[in-house]
């Protein structure tokens, strides 16, 4: 065994639980991976088991550690899945019911009745989030409908509401917290105060006993119990959303630059001087936030919903992998192939739940490689929507940082360049979230100095088209855009009509 472990990182996600062991110098030396299944038991309703959540965090810290000495750690570090949300007994730590996943769409309907009462601006300014099911408020709302209607068991202390940090953090005792940023896309927090907000709480009907308490990125967090491998005592020196966390990975810690992280959905985020007074279709959040400083550190964000996803369902329903996918865009053109795919509406900067999921511009020739090719091609002209929308509501990108999963297809990497007209730099690192709270967590306790580490490897793609030729190729886009969103609007006429 070595003592090269000194922080160690849990990141949660909705496909699993990731760790890592960082050393001295923040290089990582060690890795565990423990799967997390998906439970759907309606159309749109996404759950997990929010047990095995806690017990898939067990077995990741516990692989990351094999050959280092557990007593060597000097510090916890949490990433974890945004806007998922848990009920919890405060007494047993037994959950009420499943955790219910930021791509639940089961609250569209009370969302749909909420904006009814003339209450969704208001939403907006206090929150700095568009009224959407994606966000934790709406999942609040439906977890305590389901199993504390009349909220009695809320109001006398006995249940517990939580993200996911917050749950993990409960599960070692102590107070009942939750991290600033997290806690920023719940849509139930004032971005003014960093604090709870009534109004938010009584629109949503979530009573403010039942709510953690809001801590900056740096704690103060229980310290760790029950995880087995890892001594008890061991401090948590951070905690921060995936987004973010990924954010801070890159190095960003001015505006300026973006990041597009490359997953399920994607995330365009950037760091801000201050609130936007227009938000042109992006969300407004904390990125983080330390202890005794006078205000957090904002940033503006695009969410869209299937990018990964869409590759996903495109090898489902064509019967290939996803590497013979990206074979085939490689090889074909779209041909004026688009694909939109508004499987669960339109994230940002639309933020359209009605949009419906199309396939346009098909002629007789058009086959699996085209739309491949338009699949692929759907990542990008989204990640160029949230781009432009961005630079509206702050100022343009000098360049755009990308990570995850599918950054690592150089064909979309290189068509992003070519539609944001700014460099594109991917990075070399994987599991960047993990690898970014981790850094945060060791420069907050001192155990190394954030600008002495070593700098992400990257690769950088430059865009090769003219002014013309990108502008023509987001017309064609934005044609398939609307006639997605026509397509919904069709629809629900032909419905009242009928019945």
């Amino acid at each position: 065994m070595t003592d090269a472990a000194v922080v160690v990182t849990v990141d949660q996600g909705s496909s699993g639980t990731k760790a890592q062991a960082l050393d001295a110098s923040g290089r990582i030396v060690g890795h565990g991976f423990a799967p997390v299944a998906e439970d759907h038991p309606r159309p749109g309703w996404v759950e997990q088991d929010p047990m095995e959540i806690w017990h898939s965090v067990q077995s990741a810290v516990a692989a990351a550690l094999e050959g280092h000495n557990p007593r060597a750690v000097a510090s916890l570090a949490i990433t974890n899945q945004r806007e998922s949300l848990i009920l919890w007994e405060r007494a047993s730590g037994v959950p009420v019911g499943p955790m219910v996943s930021w791509q639940d769409r089961r609250s569209e309907s009370l969302a749909a009745r909420i904006a009814a009462t003339g209450v969704a601006h208001s939403v907006r300014r206090i929150s700095g989030l568009p009224l959407d099911p994606m966000f934790s408020a709406l999942k609040a709302s439906w977890l305590l409908d389901t199993h504390d209607s009349d909220r009695v068991r809320s109001r006398r202390g006995e249940l517990c509401l939580g993200t996911v940090d917050s749950w993990l953090l409960s599960r070692f005792g102590g107070e009942h917290v939750i991290e600033i940023g997290n806690a920023s896309r719940t849509q139930l927090l004032d971005l003014g105060t960093g604090q709870w907000s009534s109004k938010l709480l009584d629109i949503f009907d979530v009573p403010i006993g039942l709510l953690p308490r809001v801590v900056a990125s740096d704690g103060p967090f229980p310290a760790v119990s029950g995880l087995g491998t890892l001594p008890d005592g061991v401090p948590v020196g951070a905690v921060l959303g995936d987004s973010h966390a990924a954010l801070y990975g890159h190095g960003i810690r001015a505006s300026g630059a973006l990041k597009a992280t490359y997953g399920t959905g994607s995330s365009v985020m950037g760091l801000v001087d201050s609130r936007p007074l227009q938000d042109h279709g992006m969300c407004t959040t904390i990125a983080w936030s330390t202890q005794g400083a006078d205000t957090p550190t904002y940033a503006i964000e695009g969410n869209i919903r299937a990018s990964g996803a869409t590759l996903t369902w495109l090898g489902r329903l064509l019967g290939r992998t996803p590497q013979e996918l990206a074979d085939l865009a490689d090889r074909h053109s779209s041909e004026g192939v688009h694909l939109v795919p508004a499987f669960t509406g339109l994230g940002a900067p639309w933020w359209d739940v009605e949009a419906t999921g199309t396939l346009t511009g098909l002629s007789l020739g058009a086959g699996p490689g085209q739309v491949a090719r338009a699949a692929l091609e759907s990542i990008a002209f989204q990640v160029a929507d949230v781009v432009a929308a961005a630079g509206r509501a702050a100022a343009p990108a000098t360049r755009l940082l990308a990570d995850g999963g599918a950054s690592t297809n150089k064909t979309l990497m290189q068509l992003q360049a070519d539609l944001v007209g700014v460099s594109v730099e991917r990075t070399l690192s994987a599991d960047l979230s993990a690898l970014g709270v981790g850094r945060f967590a060791g420069t907050s306790a001192g155990i190394w100095d954030d600008a002495s580490l070593d700098p992400l490897e990257r690769d950088t793609f430059e865009p090769g088209w003219s002014d013309a030729d990108r502008s023509l190729r987001m017309s064609a886009w934005h044609d398939a855009l609307r006639r997605a969103r026509r397509a919904a609007t069709d629809n629900h006429s032909t419905q009242r009509r009928d019945s």
